[in-house]
Formats: C-alpha cells, sequence, structure tokens
C-alpha cells in the first residue's frame, strides 16, 4: 500500500480524492489537511514518533488555504525531508506559482499536473508510483509556462538547486567545512551536509568529471564565485557553453 498524504482546501474534492484513491486498493490515505503548515507537521510529527509511519508521497494542490501555497509547503517539508516524493495539481494558471515553482528547485521525484486534465484516481496513481520511483513528469501545457520563467534564470547554476542545496553550496564556496555548515543550518549530524554536497555534485556534472571529493568540492566553489556553470575537461582545463550551448575551453580569470 502507497501511504499517501493529501493537501486540498475544498473538503468535497479533498474527500473524493481520498475514497477514490484508497478505492483502487493500492493506497492509504494516513492523512489529509487543508494547508501546508498541517503537512509540515504531521511529518515532523510522524518523524519524532515511532507508531506514525512516515508518508510515501504527497497529493497536493497548489491554491491552499493558509500563507503557503502548495509549491511553498514543498519546499518547506522538503526543507526537512529532502527530495519528498510530491504530485502537484491545480487549475490555476497564475504566473505567480509557475515562478514558485521554478525557483523551489524542485528537480526529481514529482508531478505537476493540469487538476482538469489528470485528477481521476486511475490517472493519479501511476503519477504517485512514478514520483515514489524518483522519476518526474510535468504536463506540457505547464512546462511551456514554466519554461518562460527558466529563460530568465538559464545561465544562473544556482536555479538547478533545491534552495536548502543553494545555502550549503554557498557555505561551501566560503570555506566552510561540513561541520561548521551543519552547525549554521542547525542539523545534528554532519552527513547531512555530506549527502546534500553529493546532491550539489550530481546536479552540476562534478560526480563526473571530479576524480574525488576534494576536487568536486573546490569545483563547486569555482561555480559560486563565478555564477556560471562550468565543466572540466579530462585534461582538467576548465569549460562554459557558449551562446550556441556547445562546451568551450575558457580562461577562469577572464570571467
Amino acid at each position: 500500500m502507497l501511504n499517501t498524504l493529501i493537501v486540498e482546501d475544498n473538503e468535497r474534492l479533498r474527500l473524493a480524492l481520498k475514497s477514490g484513491l484508497q478505492a483502487t486498493g493500492e493506497v492509504l490515505v494516513s492523512y489529509d489537511c487543508t494547508r501546508g503548515e498541517d503537512a509540515l507537521a504531521y511529518f515532523l510529527e510522524c518523524s519524532a514518533s515511532s507508531e506514525l509511519p512516515l508518508p510515501a508521497v504527497i497529493l497536493m494542490d497548489v491554491q491552499l488555504a493558509g500563507k503557503m501555497n502548495g509549491i511553498q509547503a514543498a519546499v518547506a517539508i522538503r526543507h526537512e525531508f529532502p527530495r519528498m516524493p510530491i504530485v502537484f495539481y491545480s487549475i490555476q494558471d497564475d504566473a505567480a506559482y509557475y515562478r514558485d515553482f521554478r525557483r523551489s528547485g524542485i528537480l526529481s521525484h514529482y508531478a505537476y499536473v493540469r487538476k482538469s486534465n489528470y485528477l481521476l484516481p486511475q490517472m493519479i496513481l501511476p503519477l504517485l508510483k512514478d514520483a515514489c520511483a524518483g522519476r518526474s513528469f510535468i504536463d506540457p501545457e505547464i512546462e511551456a509556462r514554466v519554461h518562460e520563467v527558466r529563460r530568465l534564470d538559464e545561465n544562473d547554476p544556482m536555479s538547478l538547486l533545491e534552495p536548502n542545496e543553494q545555502a550549503v553550496a554557498r557555505m561551501l564556496a566560503a570555506g566552510m567545512t561540513n561541520e561548521q555548515i551543519a552547525r549554521r543550518m542547525g542539523f545534528r549530524d554532519k552527513r547531512t551536509i555530506s549527502r546534500t554536497n553529493g546532491q550539489i555534485y550530481a546536479a552540476w556534472g562534478l560526480s563526473d568529471s571530479a576524480t574525488d571529493e576534494k576536487i568536486a568540492r573546490t569545483r563547486a566553489a569555482l561555480i559560486v564565485h563565478k555564477r556560471r556553470l562550468l565543466s572540466w575537461n579530462e585534461l582538467g582545463l576548465p569549460m562554459a557553453q557558449d551562446e550556441r550551448g556547445n562546451w568551450q575551453q575558457i580562461d577562469l580569470e577572464a570571467l
């Protein structure tokens, strides 16, 4: 059974989604609520309890009751539970939501679909499963709108990272150790930062081009300072993309 949390501020729709998904025999809705704040509180309660199982996936409307919209709620939840699978849906065509989604840095373990096109239980279930498996899907209509925002940020390497990863990257570039970053961000275990570093290296292609963690860390710091996505060839020479998207050897001092 897929342990699912539903966040929807329309009571009729929320109950219909709950009963429809559970009727598939493959989903257990362990909690449902109207606000992103309540969803975050429930996750924290589950994390602190040995009796409440942590939901495996979230089904979330973008427009919610409360101060946070669905995208902002997802960012807050993923701050505590990195890359928690989420399926977003919305009927709204508000640029503010697309901008929030673009800036959120949510890159994987998600789907974002139009409410009118995908909200039947038999269509939602495959999306929930794919999100849990790490796959992502975005409705073509929504993707086109998000792309309008993407073009404003396409040359910013930070746009490839989630907010928590961005904060770690900046402190890494400032020369802080994992222990210092963990203390600054309020994590008790410095291994959380090591895992976050790994996500940063992967997002920036450093996992493939660097031979060890120290080199990847140094290259990540250079990317932060130069504010440009860089790569390194087999000879260790820095590369950057030109206007056509082709990688060219560059002089870092000239950037």
